[in-house]
Protein backbone atom coordinates (compact mmCIF):
# COMPACT_ATOMS: atom_id res chain seq x y z
CA UNK A 1 0.00 0.00 0.00
CA UNK A 2 1.12 3.40 -0.75
CA UNK A 3 -1.08 7.02 -0.88
CA UNK A 4 -1.49 9.58 -3.84
CA UNK A 5 -0.47 13.53 -2.91
CA UNK A 6 -3.95 13.91 -1.63
CA UNK A 7 -3.53 10.89 0.79
CA UNK A 8 -6.45 8.36 -0.71
CA UNK A 9 -4.93 5.14 -0.45
CA UNK A 10 -3.57 2.97 -2.93
CA UNK A 11 -3.46 -0.81 -2.88
CA UNK A 12 -1.42 -2.54 -5.38
CA UNK A 13 -2.17 -6.19 -5.98
CA UNK A 14 0.76 -7.32 -8.25
CA UNK A 15 1.88 -10.87 -8.86
CA UNK A 16 5.14 -9.66 -8.63
CA UNK A 17 7.56 -7.66 -7.92
CA UNK A 18 5.20 -7.08 -5.30
CA UNK A 19 4.24 -4.34 -2.52
CA UNK A 20 6.24 -4.15 0.49
CA UNK A 21 5.02 -3.47 3.65
CA UNK A 22 5.06 0.08 4.85
CA UNK A 23 7.15 -0.17 7.34
CA UNK A 24 10.03 -1.43 5.42
CA UNK A 25 9.60 0.90 2.67
CA UNK A 26 10.22 3.58 4.93
CA UNK A 27 13.30 1.98 6.56
CA UNK A 28 14.29 1.74 3.25
CA UNK A 29 14.20 5.85 2.85
CA UNK A 30 15.86 6.17 5.80
CA UNK A 31 18.45 4.00 5.24
CA UNK A 32 19.53 4.70 1.86
CA UNK A 33 21.34 7.84 2.27
CA UNK A 34 23.44 6.98 5.65
CA UNK A 35 23.23 3.29 6.13
CA UNK A 36 26.66 3.18 7.44
CA UNK A 37 29.22 5.81 8.77
CA UNK A 38 27.57 8.23 5.52
CA UNK A 39 27.51 5.35 2.92
CA UNK A 40 24.10 3.80 1.49
CA UNK A 41 24.15 -0.19 1.77
CA UNK A 42 24.48 -0.06 -1.59
CA UNK A 43 27.99 1.38 -1.61
CA UNK A 44 29.84 -0.57 1.00
CA UNK A 45 31.96 -4.06 0.32
CA UNK A 46 29.75 -7.19 1.43
CA UNK A 47 33.39 -8.52 2.90
CA UNK A 48 32.72 -5.41 5.75
CA UNK A 49 32.28 -6.69 9.34
CA UNK A 50 29.16 -4.69 9.34
CA UNK A 51 27.30 -6.60 6.06
CA UNK A 52 28.67 -10.29 7.14
CA UNK A 53 26.77 -9.46 10.53
CA UNK A 54 23.78 -8.27 8.79
CA UNK A 55 23.79 -11.25 6.63
CA UNK A 56 24.21 -13.43 9.89
CA UNK A 57 20.90 -11.93 11.19
CA UNK A 58 18.70 -12.28 8.18
CA UNK A 59 19.89 -16.31 8.27
CA UNK A 60 19.31 -16.48 11.59
CA UNK A 61 15.78 -14.50 11.76
CA UNK A 62 15.03 -16.60 8.85
CA UNK A 63 15.39 -20.07 10.49
CA UNK A 64 13.19 -18.64 13.43
CA UNK A 65 10.74 -17.41 11.57
CA UNK A 66 10.00 -21.09 9.37
CA UNK A 67 11.55 -22.89 11.95
CA UNK A 68 14.18 -24.40 10.00
CA UNK A 69 16.17 -27.24 11.41
CA UNK A 70 19.83 -27.62 11.83
CA UNK A 71 20.40 -30.39 8.93
CA UNK A 72 19.46 -27.60 6.49
CA UNK A 73 21.50 -25.35 4.81
CA UNK A 74 19.93 -21.10 3.79
CA UNK A 75 21.64 -19.91 0.99
CA UNK A 76 21.00 -16.18 -0.95
CA UNK A 77 21.64 -17.23 -4.52
CA UNK A 78 21.45 -14.76 -7.49
CA UNK A 79 18.80 -14.70 -9.76
CA UNK A 80 14.79 -15.43 -9.51
CA UNK A 81 13.22 -19.26 -8.88
CA UNK A 82 13.67 -19.86 -12.84
CA UNK A 83 17.62 -19.81 -12.40
CA UNK A 84 16.60 -22.68 -9.81
CA UNK A 85 15.07 -24.71 -12.28
CA UNK A 86 18.60 -25.46 -13.74
CA UNK A 87 20.51 -25.75 -9.95
CA UNK A 88 18.17 -27.97 -8.99
CA UNK A 89 18.68 -30.73 -11.21
CA UNK A 90 22.27 -30.05 -11.78
CA UNK A 91 23.05 -30.06 -8.27
CA UNK A 92 20.58 -33.06 -6.84
CA UNK A 93 20.72 -35.60 -9.61
CA UNK A 94 23.85 -37.15 -8.71
CA UNK A 95 24.37 -39.11 -12.07
CA UNK A 96 20.91 -40.15 -12.02
CA UNK A 97 19.12 -39.66 -15.76
CA UNK A 98 16.06 -38.89 -14.88
CA UNK A 99 13.81 -36.87 -12.43
CA UNK A 100 10.18 -36.32 -11.54
CA UNK A 101 7.86 -33.35 -12.13
CA UNK A 102 4.15 -32.67 -10.79
CA UNK A 103 2.79 -30.13 -13.38
CA UNK A 104 -0.03 -27.82 -12.07
CA UNK A 105 0.80 -24.56 -14.15
CA UNK A 106 2.70 -22.32 -16.03
CA UNK A 107 5.68 -22.51 -13.68
CA UNK A 108 6.21 -25.72 -12.95
CA UNK A 109 5.86 -26.66 -16.78
CA UNK A 110 8.61 -24.82 -17.45
CA UNK A 111 10.41 -26.25 -14.52
CA UNK A 112 10.24 -29.47 -16.26
CA UNK A 113 11.19 -28.15 -19.74
CA UNK A 114 14.38 -26.61 -18.18
CA UNK A 115 15.10 -29.46 -16.48
CA UNK A 116 15.05 -31.57 -19.54
CA UNK A 117 18.25 -29.49 -20.80
CA UNK A 118 19.75 -31.90 -17.97
CA UNK A 119 18.06 -35.31 -17.48
CA UNK A 120 14.96 -36.85 -18.49
CA UNK A 121 12.29 -34.69 -16.97
CA UNK A 122 9.45 -37.10 -16.59
CA UNK A 123 5.84 -35.47 -16.13
CA UNK A 124 4.61 -37.76 -13.32
CA UNK A 125 1.27 -36.15 -13.33
CA UNK A 126 -0.35 -33.00 -14.42
CA UNK A 127 -3.32 -31.06 -14.87
CA UNK A 128 -2.98 -29.61 -18.16
CA UNK A 129 -6.13 -30.87 -19.74
CA UNK A 130 -8.57 -28.97 -17.26
CA UNK A 131 -6.84 -26.01 -18.01
CA UNK A 132 -4.77 -25.99 -14.30
CA UNK A 133 -7.78 -25.52 -12.41
CA UNK A 134 -7.25 -28.68 -10.27
CA UNK A 135 -4.79 -30.99 -8.58
CA UNK A 136 -3.44 -33.89 -9.16
CA UNK A 137 -5.63 -37.09 -7.83
CA UNK A 138 -2.80 -39.42 -8.62
CA UNK A 139 1.03 -39.87 -9.54
CA UNK A 140 3.38 -42.05 -11.59
CA UNK A 141 6.63 -41.72 -9.87
CA UNK A 142 9.93 -43.48 -11.59
CA UNK A 143 12.12 -45.51 -9.45
CA UNK A 144 15.17 -43.66 -10.72
CA UNK A 145 14.48 -40.11 -9.82
CA UNK A 146 16.13 -39.05 -7.35
CA UNK A 147 13.45 -36.12 -6.25
CA UNK A 148 10.43 -35.11 -6.71
CA UNK A 149 9.79 -31.31 -8.21
CA UNK A 150 6.74 -29.60 -7.47
CA UNK A 151 5.09 -25.88 -7.52
CA UNK A 152 3.27 -25.00 -4.24
CA UNK A 153 1.43 -22.53 -5.53
CA UNK A 154 1.14 -21.85 -8.62
CA UNK A 155 0.93 -17.39 -9.84
CA UNK A 156 -0.82 -17.38 -12.66
CA UNK A 157 -3.36 -19.84 -12.29
CA UNK A 158 -4.16 -19.73 -8.88
CA UNK A 159 -3.74 -22.88 -7.69
CA UNK A 160 -1.82 -24.24 -4.49
CA UNK A 161 -1.35 -27.69 -2.18
CA UNK A 162 -2.88 -27.57 0.63
CA UNK A 163 -0.70 -30.03 2.14
CA UNK A 164 2.23 -31.36 0.31
CA UNK A 165 2.30 -34.18 -1.95
CA UNK A 166 2.59 -37.66 -0.78
CA UNK A 167 5.59 -39.67 -1.80
CA UNK A 168 8.43 -42.05 -0.18
CA UNK A 169 11.35 -39.76 -1.95
CA UNK A 170 12.48 -36.13 -1.14
CA UNK A 171 10.29 -33.21 -2.40
CA UNK A 172 11.92 -30.21 -4.00
CA UNK A 173 9.45 -27.16 -4.20
CA UNK A 174 9.24 -24.19 -5.56
CA UNK A 175 7.49 -21.45 -2.41
CA UNK A 176 7.79 -18.44 -4.34
CA UNK A 177 4.44 -17.21 -3.82
CA UNK A 178 3.45 -18.51 -0.51
CA UNK A 179 6.65 -19.06 1.28
CA UNK A 180 6.11 -17.17 5.17
CA UNK A 181 2.41 -18.23 4.84
CA UNK A 182 2.31 -21.24 6.34
CA UNK A 183 4.33 -23.42 8.82
CA UNK A 184 6.53 -26.34 7.06
CA UNK A 185 6.87 -29.81 7.92
CA UNK A 186 10.65 -29.49 6.68
CA UNK A 187 11.21 -33.91 7.08
CA UNK A 188 9.16 -33.91 4.01
CA UNK A 189 11.53 -31.79 2.36
CA UNK A 190 15.42 -32.07 0.29
CA UNK A 191 14.93 -28.52 -0.66
CA UNK A 192 12.95 -25.21 -1.17
CA UNK A 193 13.47 -22.35 -3.01
CA UNK A 194 11.56 -18.94 -3.25
CA UNK A 195 12.69 -15.97 -5.19
CA UNK A 196 12.24 -12.88 -3.08
CA UNK A 197 10.08 -10.23 -5.02
CA UNK A 198 6.98 -11.30 -3.72
CA UNK A 199 6.85 -12.73 -0.55
CA UNK A 200 10.53 -11.26 0.77
CA UNK A 201 11.13 -8.51 -0.87
CA UNK A 202 12.43 -7.01 -4.08
CA UNK A 203 13.72 -9.28 -7.30
CA UNK A 204 17.57 -10.22 -7.38
CA UNK A 205 17.91 -12.54 -4.89
CA UNK A 206 16.17 -16.54 -4.17
CA UNK A 207 16.76 -18.35 -0.82
CA UNK A 208 17.37 -21.79 -1.47
CA UNK A 209 17.00 -23.93 1.76
CA UNK A 210 18.40 -27.35 1.34
CA UNK A 211 19.08 -30.43 3.48
CA UNK A 212 23.21 -30.40 3.83
CA UNK A 213 23.24 -34.24 3.19
CA UNK A 214 22.41 -33.27 -0.31
CA UNK A 215 25.07 -30.99 -0.90
CA UNK A 216 28.72 -31.76 -2.90
CA UNK A 217 26.52 -33.75 -5.43
CA UNK A 218 26.78 -31.02 -8.01
CA UNK A 219 27.61 -32.30 -11.73
CA UNK A 220 31.30 -31.26 -12.68
CA UNK A 221 29.96 -28.49 -15.23
CA UNK A 222 27.66 -26.98 -12.74
CA UNK A 223 28.82 -23.11 -12.73
CA UNK A 224 30.54 -21.99 -9.55
CA UNK A 225 27.76 -19.55 -8.94
CA UNK A 226 25.21 -22.32 -8.71
CA UNK A 227 27.27 -24.80 -7.11
CA UNK A 228 25.31 -24.98 -3.68
CA UNK A 229 28.01 -26.58 -1.98
CA UNK A 230 30.53 -24.12 -3.22
CA UNK A 231 27.50 -21.41 -2.15
CA UNK A 232 27.27 -22.61 1.23
CA UNK A 233 31.21 -22.60 2.07
CA UNK A 234 31.49 -19.59 0.85
CA UNK A 235 28.23 -17.90 3.34
CA UNK A 236 26.60 -17.35 -0.60
CA UNK A 237 29.39 -14.73 -1.30
CA UNK A 238 31.02 -17.03 -3.59
CA UNK A 239 30.89 -13.60 -5.95
CA UNK A 240 29.48 -10.00 -4.84
CA UNK A 241 26.25 -10.98 -3.62
CA UNK A 242 22.79 -8.99 -4.85
CA UNK A 243 23.12 -6.74 -1.80
CA UNK A 244 20.77 -4.15 -1.63
CA UNK A 245 18.05 -7.34 -2.44
CA UNK A 246 19.27 -9.19 0.86
CA UNK A 247 19.23 -5.92 3.13
CA UNK A 248 15.61 -5.58 1.88
CA UNK A 249 15.26 -9.35 2.66
CA UNK A 250 16.05 -8.79 5.88
CA UNK A 251 13.89 -6.01 6.90
CA UNK A 252 10.72 -8.07 5.46
CA UNK A 253 12.16 -10.96 7.99
CA UNK A 254 12.11 -8.34 10.65
CA UNK A 255 9.08 -7.32 10.02
CA UNK A 256 7.16 -10.86 9.70
CA UNK A 257 8.41 -11.37 13.26
CA UNK A 258 6.97 -8.18 14.52
CA UNK A 259 3.74 -9.27 12.71
CA UNK A 260 3.79 -12.34 15.12
CA UNK A 261 5.08 -14.31 12.68
CA UNK A 262 3.73 -17.41 10.74
CA UNK A 263 1.09 -18.38 13.40
CA UNK A 264 -0.64 -14.67 12.92
CA UNK A 265 0.14 -14.52 9.13
CA UNK A 266 -1.55 -17.63 8.49
CA UNK A 267 -4.40 -16.29 10.17
CA UNK A 268 -4.88 -13.17 8.36
CA UNK A 269 -3.82 -14.82 5.17
CA UNK A 270 -6.87 -17.07 5.44
CA UNK A 271 -9.24 -14.03 6.33
CA UNK A 272 -7.98 -11.98 3.40
CA UNK A 273 -8.87 -15.17 0.93
CA UNK A 274 -12.05 -15.70 2.51
CA UNK A 275 -13.25 -12.21 1.93
CA UNK A 276 -12.80 -12.54 -1.72
CA UNK A 277 -13.90 -15.97 -2.19
CA UNK A 278 -17.02 -15.72 -0.60
CA UNK A 279 -17.86 -12.61 -3.19
CA UNK A 280 -16.77 -14.34 -6.24
CA UNK A 281 -18.97 -17.27 -4.69
CA UNK A 282 -21.81 -15.73 -3.93
CA UNK A 283 -21.98 -13.70 -7.82
CA UNK A 284 -23.32 -14.55 -11.14
CA UNK A 285 -21.00 -11.70 -12.17
CA UNK A 286 -17.66 -12.75 -11.13
CA UNK A 287 -16.18 -16.72 -11.42
CA UNK A 288 -12.93 -17.97 -10.23
CA UNK A 289 -12.72 -21.50 -12.24
CA UNK A 290 -10.48 -23.13 -10.51
CA UNK A 291 -11.66 -26.61 -8.22
CA UNK A 292 -12.49 -25.15 -4.48
CA UNK A 293 -10.06 -27.54 -2.86
CA UNK A 294 -6.84 -26.12 -5.14
CA UNK A 295 -7.60 -22.87 -4.64
CA UNK A 296 -4.97 -20.56 -4.18
CA UNK A 297 -5.16 -18.42 -0.46
CA UNK A 298 -2.27 -15.69 -2.27
CA UNK A 299 -3.33 -15.74 -6.10
CA UNK A 300 -6.81 -15.24 -7.14
CA UNK A 301 -7.57 -14.76 -10.68
CA UNK A 302 -11.33 -14.03 -11.62
CA UNK A 303 -13.69 -13.62 -14.94
CA UNK A 304 -16.03 -11.28 -15.69
CA UNK A 305 -18.98 -12.04 -18.28
CA UNK A 306 -17.26 -10.55 -20.85
CA UNK A 307 -13.31 -9.29 -21.63
CA UNK A 308 -15.06 -5.55 -22.56
CA UNK A 309 -16.44 -5.54 -19.07
CA UNK A 310 -13.13 -6.70 -17.55
CA UNK A 311 -10.72 -3.97 -19.22
CA UNK A 312 -13.63 -1.45 -18.14
CA UNK A 313 -13.60 -3.39 -14.72
CA UNK A 314 -9.82 -3.05 -14.65
CA UNK A 315 -9.82 0.85 -15.65
CA UNK A 316 -12.18 1.91 -13.10
CA UNK A 317 -10.61 -0.04 -10.28
CA UNK A 318 -7.08 1.65 -11.47
CA UNK A 319 -8.98 4.84 -11.00
CA UNK A 320 -9.86 4.24 -7.64
CA UNK A 321 -6.63 3.20 -6.04
CA UNK A 322 -6.81 -0.69 -6.99
CA UNK A 323 -3.99 -1.28 -8.96
CA UNK A 324 -1.92 -4.19 -10.86
CA UNK A 325 -5.20 -6.49 -11.30
CA UNK A 326 -4.75 -7.60 -14.89
CA UNK A 327 -4.64 -11.77 -15.23
CA UNK A 328 -1.53 -12.84 -16.75
CA UNK A 329 -1.22 -12.81 -20.17
CA UNK A 330 -1.35 -16.46 -20.38
CA UNK A 331 -5.05 -16.90 -18.73
CA UNK A 332 -6.14 -13.67 -19.45
CA UNK A 333 -8.90 -11.66 -16.85
CA UNK A 334 -8.53 -10.56 -13.79
CA UNK A 335 -5.90 -11.46 -10.79
CA UNK A 336 -5.75 -9.98 -7.13
CA UNK A 337 -2.72 -11.24 -5.07
CA UNK A 338 -2.77 -10.84 -1.36
CA UNK A 339 1.27 -11.09 -0.21
CA UNK A 340 1.61 -10.68 3.31
CA UNK A 341 2.53 -7.05 2.63
CA UNK A 342 -1.36 -6.32 1.31
CA UNK A 343 -3.14 -5.38 4.49
CA UNK A 344 -6.61 -6.28 4.98
CA UNK A 345 -8.36 -2.89 4.11
CA UNK A 346 -6.73 -3.59 0.73
CA UNK A 347 -8.60 -6.35 0.01
CA UNK A 348 -12.18 -4.87 2.19
CA UNK A 349 -11.59 -2.18 -0.50
CA UNK A 350 -11.26 -4.33 -3.37
CA UNK A 351 -14.37 -5.98 -2.44
CA UNK A 352 -16.01 -3.10 -1.83
CA UNK A 353 -15.18 -2.06 -5.32
CA UNK A 354 -16.08 -5.17 -6.74
CA UNK A 355 -19.87 -5.26 -5.08
CA UNK A 356 -20.23 -1.42 -6.99
CA UNK A 357 -19.01 -2.66 -10.26
CA UNK A 358 -21.20 -5.52 -10.29
CA UNK A 359 -24.23 -3.37 -8.99
CA UNK A 360 -23.21 -0.67 -11.86
CA UNK A 361 -22.22 -3.22 -14.89
CA UNK A 362 -23.76 -6.13 -14.01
Amino acid sequence: MTTTNNSAPLYNFGAGPACLPQAVLAQIREDIPNWYEGMSIMEISHRLPVVMKLTEKIEANLRTLLAIPEEFAVLFMHGGARTQFSAVPLNLLNGAAEADYIVTGHWSNLALKDASAYCKAECVASTSEGQFTSLPSHYRFTEASPYIHYTDNETIHGVEFATPPEADKWLVSDMTSNILTKSLDFSRYGLIYASAQKNLGIAGITVVIVRKSLLGKAHPFTPPTLNYELCFQNHSMINTPPVFSWYVLGLVVDWALQMGGLTAITKQVAEKAKLLYELIDASDFYHNPVAIEARSRINIPFRLPSEMQESLFLAEAEKNGLKQLKGHKVVGGCRASFYNAMPIEGVKALVDFMRYFEKAHG
